[in-house]
């Protein structure tokens, strides 16, 4: 573990993956701040990238924690990485969540996540980074340059998330174009389903008069027949039962004319 006796507000920093410190530098022995991230560190979830304080005492302790969801070409053990400072509290919070986007930066530039698997770094596997920790906190913490540059990076931070806000309402503008024309087709389809319901209640409608007036000419020529056989039965003329057959068939074609 690194320390120094330069007084700086920024009193410890280090960065991990998960619960393993790969590296870490402690502005003052005295400030018994070097013991806190073993507590903070498993609490932190890297379900989702975040930036959160934790205070204690005096102190508050400032972090970033990254997510896979940030490697999507590759090196997703560095979704696993945490960069905490811990501050004096009246140090605010601007400067040192930009001291935290400037070791990042440093220590991605050196260390690649699509080259390096930080899991399986041991504890101070990246110790060479301490002296770059030790010269930043001391910038960033006790020259007025160090601390305008933090403040420039929280700024560019705050416009990077600026333009990703920006991007994703315009997506979701896009997707409610696409949903107003998918509710403008369902309309359409409603319509076409409710003139095809009253089409086919009109077809059935007529079909079944259709059925209804060729059941009463059954009717008529099965009540024909009925009295034509009884009258052979009774001896009709002649010239009658060629009237009573010359109707039958008028009867038939008409049935067939019908269907």
């Amino acid at each position: 573990m690194a320390s120094s006796s330069s007084q700086t507000p920024l009193l410890y920093s280090c960065i991990a993956h998960n619960s393993t410190i790969l590296t870490e530098h402690t502005a003052s022995a005295s400030s018994q701040t070097s013991s806190l991230p073993s507590l903070v560190l498993p609490k932190i979830s890297h379900a989702e990238p975040q930036k959160l304080t934790y205070t204690h005492n005096q102190n508050f302790i400032h972090y970033i924690a990254s997510a896979p969801s940030e490697y999507p070409s590759g090196g997703a053990s560095a979704g696993g990485l945490t960069f905490l400072v811990i501050a004096n509290s009246s140090f605010g919070r601007r400067v040192p969540f930009g001291f935290l986007v400037e070791i990042k930066n440093r220590f991605l530039a050196k260390y690649p996540a699509e080259q390096t698997d930080f899991g399986e770094l041991p504890a101070y596997g990246c110790a060479a980074f301490n002296s770059t920790l030790k010269d930043l906190m001391v910038n960033y913490g006790t020259t007025s340059k160090g601390q305008e540059d933090a403040i420039g990076n929280v700024q560019n931070e705050i416009d990077n998330v600026r333009g990703i806000m920006t991007e994703n309402i315009e997506r979701v503008l896009e997707r409610g174009e696409r949903i107003d024309l998918l509710v403008d087709k369902t309309d359409r389809l409603g319509v076409g389903a409710h003139d095809f319901r009253m089409r086919s209640r009109g077809l059935r409608r007529r079909m079944w008069w259709k059925n209804a007036k060729l059941m009463v000419l059954l009717t008529i020529v099965v009540v024909f027949l009925v009295y034509l056989f009884v009258g052979f039965g009774c001896g009709l003329p002649s010239k009658l039962s060629l009237l009573i057959r010359i109707s039958a068939a008028n009867f038939s074609s008409l049935v067939k004319m019908h269907q």
